[in-house]
C-alpha cells in the first residue's frame, strides 16, 4: 500500500509555496495520495486555529501516513503527533524548529505553537522514522534549533549548504530533490 502524505506549510505560506508544488506533482506521479491543508496565515494564524483547519484531516492519519512540515509546520506536526494513537510512518521537518526563535515580531505568530512543553516520549513513539533537514545559513531558524529538533525526535540532522529557509528566495522556489530522494527510499 503506497503511503499517503499531508504536507504543512509555514507562517505566510500556502500550498503551492516554494517546492511543495513541484514535490507533491513528483509524489503523485508515484501513485500517492498528497494532501496540503491551507491554514490561516499570518492573519489568524495560532495553533487552536490551525487544529480547527486540520480536523477532518485526522482521519486521514495512519501507519501508512507521512507528515512534511517546513519552518512553523515543524512544531505543529509535532503537536499533531501528540495527539494520535498510532504511529506514522515517517515525518520530515524542514527549517523547523521546537523553541522560541527570540524574534519580537514572530512571538504572536509562533508562541502558541511551542509554549507549552511537547510530550516527547509519545512524539517520538508516533513517528516510526523522523527526518530533519536544516541548512546551515538560514538567518530566520538558525542551525542551532535545526539541531535541537533533531535530537529532541532523536534523527540525523541533515544539514543542506546555502538553503537559507528553504523558501521562495533560495535555491528551493521550486523544487527540494534531496527530500525527493529520501522520500522515495520510504516508498
Amino acid at each position: 500500500m503506497r503511503p499517503n502524505f499531508i504536507f504543512i506549510h509555514s507562517t505566510g505560506g500556502y500550498p503551492d509555496e516554494c517546492w511543495y508544488l513541484w514535490l507533491r506533482e513528483e509524489i503523485e506521479k508515484l501513485g500517492c495520495k498528497v494532501t496540503v491543508p491551507r491554514f490561516p496565515t499570518p492573519h489568524g494564524q495560532s495553533l487552536d486555529s490551525w487544529m480547527k483547519v486540520f480536523e477532518p484531516y485526522f482521519k486521514q492519519i495512519d501507519e501508512n501516513t507521512i507528515l512534511i512540515g517546513r519552518s512553523v509546520g515543524a512544531p505543529f506536526i509535532l503537536k499533531i503527533l501528540e495527539r494520535i494513537d498510532k504511529p506514522v510512518k515517517a515525518v520530515f521537518l524542514v527549517a523547523g524548529f521546537c523553541s522560541d526563535l527570540e524574534i519580537p515580531e514572530f512571538v504572536p505568530l509562533l508562541n502558541s505553537f511551542i509554549d507549552k512543553p511537547f510530550d516527547w516520549e509519545k512524539i517520538r513513539i508516533n513517528c516510526k522514522k523522523f527526518f530533519v533537514y536544516h541548512s546551515d545559513d538560514d538567518i530566520i531558524v538558525p542551525l542551532s534549533y535545526g539541531k535541537e529538533l533533531a535530537d529532541k525526535v532523536g534523527a540525523n540532522l541533515r544539514v543542506i549548504k546555502d538553503g537559507g529557509h528553504f523558501n521562495l528566495s533560495t535555491r528551493f522556489a521550486e523544487r527540494f530533490d534531496e527530500i525527493f530522494e529520501e522520500i522515495k527510499k520510504e516508498l
